[in-house]
């Protein structure tokens, strides 16, 4: 290999952790003589891949940053002032280079061990206090995908809430015309499983009766108008139903909050609160409800509590209506929020204060008023003299404006006779000025007076009169200096990937290389709004259709849905598609999933969201699918099978050689396999779901393709599928090539777009060697970690050869029985080793799932099982009676600054063996910010929102 080809294969070195002189050793400890061997081994013959993968070859990170610039030129910025839920914004650049731009934020996990995750806790419960502030209602939780998704699963909890059998009563659920069209989109397709019947119209004219369960209102609507909806929800109210407002967080700041007026929830978009346009995404939506629905609510919700010295501490509340522990109960299959995002818009509220929002607010309606004097003037009708910041006027020649504004570089948004102009924060008088020019005469100066205070097109009835954001937080942080330290400060509380390993099983928290984030800050990838004209997002298009190629190569599939955006989504969408495909084919009776107990655990609640009816097979005592049991139940369900779901490797960390067997077994039976991409880390280039007999398989770019998870999202959840299922992917009302029997299952017609960008680089950055080497890497690294682990250790399915795949469980069961000790002490005890614990008893109770990834080290593969086998001799102390069962370091464990350096210690062991357990953690310590978090108290006492400041007193 010549030293120019040596440079293009780089990245792979910089991506995966062990250098060639670790393997040797590596190997021997395992008891195999080569990777190849342990492949064989491992990943049954029968279905690996005979051809390499058709994937271009590896570029630089050099050459990689020049091609991205070049394909980023494609995409043209125009000032778009088209709306509809997305609007250009600031970043403060605080914010921009100190959290988004920032590994220490962006590789956080979902904040399930809450005493290392204080300070992404603490950001995401200033996101729930800012939307309870500016929505007027008591609850929120910690963000949700998007504003269309969002809005579907204020529909679904209306009517599970209302609906309480099989027997639907109440089947109606009303949404004003003038809701934003892709989420009416969503609301079609979420309606049909469930059988709900969608009815839109005119809220000023609809005949609510008993036949409805709720309704849906915009509010500033599609047009821009502000409407007020209170006589409208007390109708619905009357008749015992429950009423959604879609709404916007900056018009808030001015207009009555939706909890005044009597709404049972709000939701939307807090996208304008600095986070950039990206193409569509990632946003965070927002939820807030009422007291009445704080047990129902989806998503997750950051409850204070106390910590086991009595300190306030934060965590995860009510965690146990997380879906994946209902599973098909659950009537909600969220499982990823949009946490970075929430941090974000948090943080913009912080920085600015309530004061700031406002003042941004009034700019923008007073813009837009001066806009709407000037249209008017000029001889147009304007659609509603009440609005925010989008006018909307009626125009006799709409392809003669669109094509003056085009020239000039403008956009807005088109509707029949309609065009609608929606100003932002980024819209100067200049700017106002310029599109005036595009509706009149192209020379004309044009003048503002902006002396008068009132606002005239905020109706008076509706103008706020109550304050918001008057806590300390939002009143501390406004120089730069202040903000950053606070950044800092909560920053200091979280492990992060830029601290230590992260192995959670079937999470795949590998390395999120710094040059895959980069572009994302570029602003012609940042700038594009979703609905700008296709030819203005050439970057985006050609982004879209070679990530679909790659994708769709790897798992040995024909085509690909960038849609959905989280793995959730993918479930679902897949799911959705094998709905319809049966329906063309005229089975709507096949209504049965099949779902192995070793699955994933989201799928249940997935396939119960779709419609379907969920049939459990059982699991042998080795992990495998039980044969007998399936065959059985595909035996009694063959006329209504639909299909099965299946995680591969099995969550259990197994690759089944039954697999082709399954396959077989349910296409003979007429049902189509979904599998579940979680554990792609392990296939990519030695296997694919093409080759095991799947027909549609959802990918966690989130975990295979190096999108970092961002403190709990964003997340992407791709479907690929065969070519028979191709006609049934998703559609979107903006896209015209919408399918005819599905609609969107995201507001965004690719979901979040700009982070296709990380998924992307890293398939151009490893090439087709490089993706597979990091598989054999994560499957080297899991093996070795499992042969140094299992003298102490149980550990609980291995393969025919005794090899795991990517991730395998460690049984701490018996030591309960030997020690009293739980999978929480020891998760507890691995933070003061400076670690993040595995995944915790899932898929089994009591158990750790090791996950560690290619990207890690043999150095941090070792220090991780030092502190695992660490950990197993303080457990030896207790089983031997040299410790105490209840006064010992896993019981008290983490131990945070405060207890160590107190002078009331009183514990039968030192203070060095608390905090610094091994010679490695005195190099590096980090602290746990509290001590272990009392779980019990925080969901008995559900506090959600920041307190006042006379709670700190």
């Amino acid at each position: 290999m010549s030293l120019f080809q040596q440079l293009n294969n780089e990245f792979a070195s910089r991506h995966i952790g062990p250098r060639e002189s670790d393997i040797p050793a590596m190997l021997e400890t395992i008891g195999v003589e080569s990777i190849d061997e342990l492949i064989a081994k491992t990943v049954p013959d029968a279905i690996r891949m005979k051809q390499p993968l058709n994937l271009p070859s590896a570029m630089s990170e050099a050459e990689y940053l020049k091609h991205i610039k070049e394909v980023s030129m494609k995409n043209q910025v125009f000032r778009s002032y088209i709306g509809q839920g997305y609007f250009d914004t600031h970043t403060p650049s605080v914010i921009l280079r100190n959290i988004f731009e920032n590994p220490g934020w962006y590789t956080q996990y979902t904040p399930y061990q809450a005493e290392i995750s204080q300070g992404r806790l603490e950001s995401l419960l200033n996101y729930q206090t800012m939307i309870c502030e500016l929505t007027g209602l008591p609850i929120a939780n910690a963000s949700l995908l998007d504003e269309g998704t969002a809005a579907g699963e204020a529909m679904t909890m209306f009517f599970h809430t209302v609906n309480k059998t099989d027997v639907i009563d109440r089947p109606k659920f009303f949404v004003d015309q003038y809701t934003y069209a892709q989420t009416i989109d969503v609301l079609r397709t979420r309606a049909v499983p469930l059988g709900i019947e969608l009815v839109i119209g005119d809220f000023n004219e609809a005949v609510i009766d008993n036949s409805y369960f709720g309704a849906l209102v915009q509010y500033p609507n599609e047009k821009g108008a502000i409407e007020n909806y209170e006589s409208f929800i007390a109708s619905v109210h009357a008749i015992g139903g429950f009423v959604a407002m879609a709404t916007d967080l900056l018009a808030l700041t001015l207009l009555k909050a939706p909890g005044e007026l009597g709404a049972d929830v709000a939701l939307g978009s807090s996208q304008r609160f600095g986070v950039p346009l990206g193409y569509g995404g990632p946003h965070a939506a927002f939820f807030a409800v009422t007291d009445e629905f704080k047990r129902f609510i989806p998503g997750r919700i950051i409850g204070i509590s106390i910590d086991a010295q009595g300190n306030r501490a934060l965590r995860m509340a009510l965690q146990t209506r997380e879906q994946h522990i209902k599973r098909e109960k659950a009537t909600s299959n969220i499982c990823t929020a949009q946490a970075l995002l929430a941090n974000m818009a948090a943080m913009y509220a912080v920085y600015h204060g309530p004061a700031g929002l406002k003042n941004i607010a009034m700019r923008i309606a007073s813009v837009a008023h001066a806009l709407s004097e000037q249209l008017t003037e000029l001889g147009y009708e304007v659609f509603s003299k009440n609005f925010f910041d989008t006018v909307t006027v009626t125009v006799k020649d709409v392809a003669a404006i669109r094509s003056k504004a085009e020239a000039a570089k403008i956009n807005f948004h088109y509707n029949g006779n309609f065009v609608s102009i929606a100003l932002d924060e980024t819209t100067t008088l200049s700017d106002v000025a310029d599109i005036i020019r595009v509706f009149g005469a192209d020379n004309t100066a044009y003048a503002f007076d902006f002396s008068q205070e009132e606002l005239n097109n905020i109706p008076g009835a509706l103008i706020r009169t109550s304050a918001y954001l008057q806590q300390d937080v939002f009143n501390s942080h406004h120089s730069e200096s202040q903000m950053m330290r606070y950044i800092k400060m909560l920053e200091n509380k979280d492990l992060s990937l830029n601290t230590s390993m992260i192995s959670l099983g079937s999470c795949t928290m590998k390395l999120n290389a710094a040059t895959e984030m980069i572009p994302l800050s570029w602003a012609h990838w940042s700038k594009l709004h979703p609905f700008a004209p296709a030819e203005q997002a050439g970057g985006y298009q050609y982004i879209t259709e070679q990530l679909g190629r790659y994708l769709s190569t790897i798992t040995a599939f024909d085509a690909c849905s960038l849609q959905p955006n989280s793995g959730a989504q993918g479930e679902y969408a897949g799911l959705l598609t094998i709905r319809a495909y049966h329906e063309s084919r005229g089975d709507k009776h096949r209504d049965v999933m099949i779902i192995p107990i070793s699955a994933h655990g989201t799928n249940p609640a997935s396939a119960v969201m779709a419609g379907y009816k969920v049939v459990v097979v059982k699991a042998l005592e080795n992990g495998y699918v039980d044969m007998e049991d399936l065959n059985a139940k595909v035996a009694q369900h063959s006329a209504n099978l639909a299909g099965i779901m299946i995680t591969y490797p099995s969550t259990y960390g197994i690759f089944e050689e039954t697999i082709v067997d399954i396959t077989n077994l349910i296409h003979q039976h007429g049902g189509q396999v979904y599998m579940d991409g979680a554990n792609m880390n392990a296939q990519v280039g030695l296997t694919a779901p093409g080759l095991i007999g799947a027909d549609v398989c959802h990918l966690n770019l989130h975990k295979t393709f190096a999108i970092p998870h961002g403190g709990g999202g964003p997340g992407v959840g791709p479907i690929c599928v065969k070519a028979h299922l191709a006609p049934f992917l998703p559609g979107h009302v903006a896209l015209s090539n919408a399918a005819t029997n599905t609609t969107a299952v995201s507001a965004a017609p690719y979901g979040s777009a700009s982070i296709l960008l990380i998924s992307y680089a890293y398939c151009c950055m490893l090439g087709a060697d490089g993706v597979k080497q990091a598989t054999q890497f994560a499957i080297l690294n899991a093996n070795y970690m499992k042969a140094r682990l299992q003298k102490d250790y149980d550990i609980l399915y291995s393969g025919v050869n005794g090899t795991c795949a990517h991730e395998f469980i460690v049984d701490l069961r018996p030591l309960k029985k030997t020690a009293e000790v739980e999978a929480e002490d020891v998760a507890k005890r691995l933070m003061d080793y400076g670690f993040h614990a595995p995944t915790m008893s899932f898929p089994v109770p009591g158990t750790i799932m090791i996950e560690p990834t290619e990207s890690e080290d043999k150095a941090e593969l070792d220090r991780f099982c030092d502190a695992l086998l660490s950990i197993r001799k303080e457990i030896a102390a207790v089983e031997n009676g040299s410790a105490d069962k209840k006064n010992n370091p896993l019981k008290h464990a983490p131990h945070t600054q405060h207890v160590v350096i107190s002078s009331n210690w009183d514990r039968p062991y030192t203070r060095e063996e608390a905090a610094f357990p091994l010679h490695y953690v005195g190099l590096n310590k980090f602290w746990p910010s509290v001590s272990r978090v009392n779980n019990t108290h925080g969901d008995r006492n559900l506090i959600c929102t920041c307190e006042p400041t006379s709670a700190y007193a």
